[in-house]
């Protein structure tokens, strides 16, 4: 009898060694995938992973980058000026780099009022001329929360917490802290039926690709119906173009809600910093100012917007990290499982971008799918943005952000920075995303651990 057990023992232990050698587990496409900004990438890990230009530009555009570079860390000042003149007079911050440090992103701040990344938009209910956000009388679409020597700021911001605990299936218990956003101060009083959508400055590197990627490849996952049932409905946003003058699709912003990075730029200059160009050549401040009355608009002009414009377009992307690593393949495994790809999706190719080759006809994997998605009530803004909804959000793209802490010092994620950690990220999703949440939640600790080393590895 202690024979056939002993038989029986070792037979099982033969089996379980074979079925281990059988098991060979693999990222589909590795060596591409490692490839994430296609010959964009870079081989980069450390604290310069998302400010160096792209490997493969030309000397032309590899100039024109260098320019753009220097003017995206140009901090404004107060007109008049001989140097970065326009600044205000309110604003948020003072410089591009000021909100995408290193070009990477903004971490929450400490002091809401502090000079950071982070600022709300508002509107009120209706929309303008074009479709999109209605403005605030009196403050217009973005709070401006600093101003001038002699000027007061448009508004001060203002932010509780809520706490949601959140049970894992193994007992685990992570507490989100939910930040309900007011207007502490105005200069004026501020609207009671004023909409507020809170924003920070998300990485800008790999942006060139994202405008790359065709219309129609984009449209191709648009399933506003759920026709195909599997509780997935991305939207496209249609935005107003202010360089056509017509309607376009929406790729950039937390709303997909401007058309190119040349607009989203060019926005940003005006509303974050009040510094007016050739597409937005009236002062942002809707505030008692009535503008700087300096006759000097646009501050900055069109060779300002388009060297920066080149510089976004194409700085590298860091390659991805790990891939081969046994727990960043069981990661792999699980985060398709989620069906977390069905929003961030893993693979797009580029089309012809006039001008600049080196982000034309890529094979990349940003982990997006450039339309908007439902994320439920605990995400809500309640603010519409063109066609965008209070609920829905623009995938964001995932490649690189597990460097965020080594670039950035910090592991601050979403739109507002809410996010405390890539768990925590995780945990937020709900609407569309919420079978993924659910998913996750009941992993054990170690496939919990797993799937996080993949998005970090991406």
């Amino acid at each position: 009898m202690k024979k056939i057990v002993f038989l029986l023992i070792i037979t099982s232990l033969l089996l379980l060694s074979c079925s281990d050698d059988d098991y060979n587990p693999v990222i589909p496409n590795i060596d591409q995938r490692i490839l994430a900004g296609g010959e964009t990438t870079i081989f980069e890990s450390g604290f310069f992973s998302f400010d160096n230009p792209a490997p493969n530009l030309n000397a032309t555009n590899l100039d024109i980058h260098l320019a753009g570079d220097a003017q995206f860390e140009a901090a404004f000042v107060t007109a008049p000026a001989p140097i970065n003149s326009g600044s205000g007079p309110q604003f948020n911050n003072t410089s591009c780099i000021a909100c995408h440090p290193k070009d990477g992103r903004s971490g929450f701040p400490a002091n809401i009022n502090d000079f950071s990344g982070f600022f709300l938009r508002a509107s009120i209910p209706g929309t303008d001329a074009c479709g999109g956000p209605n403005p605030v009388p009196g403050f217009g679409m973005q709070l401006q929360n600093h101003a001038n020597f002699g000027v007061d700021p448009e508004v001060s911001f203002g932010v509780n917490y809520q706490d949601i605990p959140i049970s894992f299936a193994d007992g685990t218990v992570v507490t989100l802290r939910k930040p309900i956003y007011f207007i502490a101060n105005s200069y004026i009083d501020f609207p009671s039926n004023a909409m507020l959508s809170p924003r920070i400055g998300p990485p800008v590197f790999g942006l060139g690709l994202l405008e790359a990627i065709t219309e129609y490849d984009i449209l191709l996952k648009q399933d506003i119906a759920d026709i195909d049932g599997d509780g997935i409905s991305g939207k496209a946003n249609y935005v107003c173009d202010p360089v056509t003058n017509s309607t376009k699709l929406g790729r950039f912003g937390w709303k997909a809600n401007t058309p190119s990075v040349m607009v989203q730029n060019a926005g940003a200059a005006q509303n974050d910093m009040g510094v007016t160009n050739p597409l937005f050549p009236i002062e942002s401040s809707f505030g008692q100012t009535n503008g700087d009355n300096l006759s000097d608009d646009p501050e900055i002009d069109q060779d300002f917007l388009d060297n920066v414009n080149v510089y976004l377009l194409t700085l590298a992307v860091p390659a991805a990290r790990n891939l081969d690593d046994i727990e960043v393949i069981r990661g792999f495994e699980l985060f398709e499982e989620a069906k977390c790809t069905a929003c961030h999706t893993p693979k797009h190719v580029t089309g012809n971008y006039p001008g600049i080759p080196a982000i034309s006809n890529q094979i990349i994997y940003p982990y997006t799918d450039m339309l908007l998605h439902d994320m439920g009530e605990g995400l809500s803004d309640g603010r519409p943005d063109f066609l965008a909804d209070g609920n829905e959000w623009k995938t964001r793209p995932l490649w690189g952000i597990g460097l965020t802490d080594v670039v950035n010092g910090h592991t601050n994620f979403l739109h507002d920075g809410r996010a405390k950690n890539l768990e925590e990220a995780i945990l937020w999703h709900g609407g569309e995303a919420e079978s993924s949440q659910q998913f996750y939640t009941k992993l054990n600790k170690r496939d919990r651990k797993a799937l996080l080393a993949f998005v970090s590895s991406i």
